[in-house]
């Protein structure tokens, strides 16, 4: 299989790294300051911050969708919506672009903070009271729970297969 030279690009992430020319049969190959793989947008210097807005952006939509569509705003109804259509577009591979500001958590709250405000019978209660009540946690509860579910996973050997190393 053959590279397609208009599709490579060059994403420098050192500090001090001199940018050398590379190249592709004889060609150049075009740096980039961010790309976007799989679905991750990653920066030169690997701040996260435009994948959480990107990631807002979507749940956002999503929610005006479910909400410019159902007509019923009943727990049994919003909470499975939001659950299967909403939170994927929150949580898509968090574990390579973890948080890394509070102000992108916090970005990520709202949405499902709206997402909640949509169940009629939990309009006066807090947010957290609203979590409590529907069985939720907060993205950041959650994403510490996965991550202390790998680490605890990773002890008790489920990662000893050849190929299936987690940290190196």
């Amino acid at each position: 299989m053959r590279f397609n030279n208009a599709k490579c690009k060059v994403l420098y992430l050192s500090w001090d790294n001199t940018q050398y020319q590379y190249r592709l049969e004889h060609e150049g190959i075009e740096s980039s300051a961010e790309e976007k793989d799989l679905g991750v947008l990653v920066d030169e210097k690997l701040d996260m911050s435009w994948q959480c807005a990107l990631a807002a952006q979507k749940g956002n939509c999503v929610l005006g969708r479910i909400k410019g569509t159902v007509a019923s705003r009943s727990r049994e109804v919003i909470l499975p919506f939001c659950s299967t259509l909403v939170r994927p577009h929150l949580e898509f591979c968090i574990q390579l672009w973890s948080f890394q500001h509070r102000k992108d958590m916090d970005l990520l709250e709202c949405v499902q903070r709206r997402a909640t405000k949509m169940i009629r019978e939990m309009e006066y209660l807090s947010y957290k009271d609203w979590l409590r009540e529907l069985g939720l946690f907060s993205l950041e509860k959650r994403r510490v729970r996965e991550h202390l579910i790998v680490a605890f996973q990773y002890l008790k050997g489920a990662y000893n297969k050849k190929g299936d190393r987690c940290f190196w």
